[in-house]
């Protein structure tokens, strides 16, 4: 490989499923930074060697971390490395949130304030909105999360409280985006228990969102989802900012 390449470390890969560990490596290779931004990676035929798959298995590979928005694939031409900040989607959220196991706080603190910013516009939607199953529904979340005990089954009811609002503001943009928020959130639940026990401990919250809703208040909805949600991610930029302090 050229100088452009160092510092790629590839692995022959798994058979059983070719074009996946490719990809796999490969996005690992440019998240964690060892492939940077306007790097070239090797050609099709190089990477085939080094990870010992055949060249249409690369070609696939390279076609999924292309629409990723990872990679820059020109035909006859080099493969080079985009910067995924600007060109990636919201599904790559999972992968930067939990990377080899350890939770990423800065990622976890902006999934937390995205919630915070669109979360009491979708329960005003749900407000305006609601069908007739909603407020029963959302009865049903509130009485599962005030009898458990465990932190993290807490967090469970709570997506599903927030499942049946997202339902309930029926916008397909804010439905999508749940999805993705949720995909990378619940993996993480273990590792983000004590950051959120304070909000999921606090059922009455949820059942005064709950009754807003359930009420056709737009206003007081609003006004309560921002009341749920604005602790736990005050929490959480705290703790992050006290990890970026000097020591």
């Amino acid at each position: 490989m050229n100088g452009q390449n160092r510092g790629m470390v590839l692995q022959p890969v798994n058979r059983r499923s070719v074009p996946e560990d490719v990809f796999e490596q490969i996005v690992g290779e440019v998240l964690s930074g060892e492939m940077q931004p306007g790097q070239t990676l090797p050609s099709e035929r190089r990477l085939a060697e080094v990870l010992g798959v055949s060249r249409p298995a690369v070609r696939e590979a390279l076609k999924r971390v292309s629409a990723a928005g990872l990679v820059e694939v020109r035909q006859g031409d080099s493969t080079t490395v985009r910067d995924f900040r600007r060109h990636a989607g919201l599904d790559l959220l999972p992968r930067l949130l939990l990377r080899s196991g350890e939770l990423d706080a800065r990622v976890a603190l902006s999934i937390l304030e995205a919630r915070l910013h669109n979360g009491p516009k979708v329960a005003e939607l749900a407000a305006q909105r609601r069908g007739p199953d909603l407020p029963a529904l959302l009865e049903e979340a509130v009485h599962a999360l005030e009898v458990e005990t465990d932190q993290i089954e807490q967090q469970r009811h709570a997506l599903t409280f927030w499942d049946h609002i997202v339902d309930g503001a029926d916008s397909i943009t804010f439905r999508l985006m749940y999805n993705t928020l949720r995909a990378a959130y619940e993996p993480a639940l273990p590792a983000l228990a004590v950051v959120m026990a304070a909000e999921v401990g606090r059922p009455h919250a949820y059942r005064e969102l709950a009754q807003a809703i359930s009420s056709g208040d737009g206003a007081a909805a609003k006004q309560a989802a921002l009341d749920l949600l604005e602790p736990s991610t005050t929490a959480l930029s705290a703790v992050f900012a006290s990890m970026e302090e000097p020591r």
